[in-house]
């Protein structure tokens, strides 16, 4: 956990995470975009390539079966599908992993950050599922960030970005997230799992 992190142990078990109100430098200006699932709908229907990340609130929503059926949808539509897994997404190291198995997400579709960062320009769709920290950009862009130099997920430089999410609230770390209010990033809010399921059935009544 500590070199995915670029952390030392000291660091973690006694840095500002968890408990910190800090922001991010971009962002702080603009308000996140919301969409609606009928709208995103025409967006993945016409996306090429997709990839998921997921985090802790697709465990929390218990999304992750919702998840491999619109994996599903996605790939009969002609999409190439992906996962990528950040290794300290979730709760614990390995989270994802073990979700994404119960649904019987196939292991060749999850990709390492380092696996899917070179693919991610030329991803169409990056859908980002309850993940917060692992997709920070402020990691990679801002020094004063108690996330910097933290290795991250690159979702901000696929050409659209679908935040799912509950609400605007910060992440483990209690940092502001600029991804949110990035000019290829959408919000849609509301509950993960019903959320995915209406993606569903928007590709069930084609």
């Amino acid at each position: 956990m500590c070199k995915a992190m670029n952390r030392k142990l000291t660091a973690l078990l006694f840095s500002s995470f968890g408990g910190s109100s800090g922001k991010g430098k971009a962002g702080e200006a603009k308000e996140p975009k919301a969409m609606s699932v009928e709208d995103a709908y025409l967006i993945l229907e016409a996306a090429s390539s997709v990839v998921f990340i997921p985090g802790y609130g697709m465990a929390v929503a218990q999304a992750q079966h919702a998840v491999k059926e619109l994996c599903d949808k996605l790939e009969e539509n002609g999409a190439e599908v992906s996962f990528a897994i950040h290794p300290v997404a979730g709760r614990m190291p390995g989270h994802m992993n073990v979700l994404l198995a119960e649904a019987n997400v196939p292991y060749e579709q999850l990709k390492t950050a380092d696996e899917m960062n070179p693919m991610m320009p030329n991803t169409d769709v990056a859908i980002v599922i309850g993940a917060n920290d692992v997709v920070n950009p402020s990691a990679i862009s801002d020094e004063s960030s108690p996330l910097y130099g933290m290795p991250i997920i690159n979702a901000f430089e696929a050409r659209t970005v679908f935040v799912l999410k509950r609400g605007n609230g910060t992440g483990f770390s209690g940092v502001e997230n600029p991804l949110f209010t990035n000019d290829n990033t959408v919000m849609i809010y509301g509950d993960a799992k019903q959320t995915v399921s209406s993606l569903v059935s928007e590709f069930s009544e084609e």
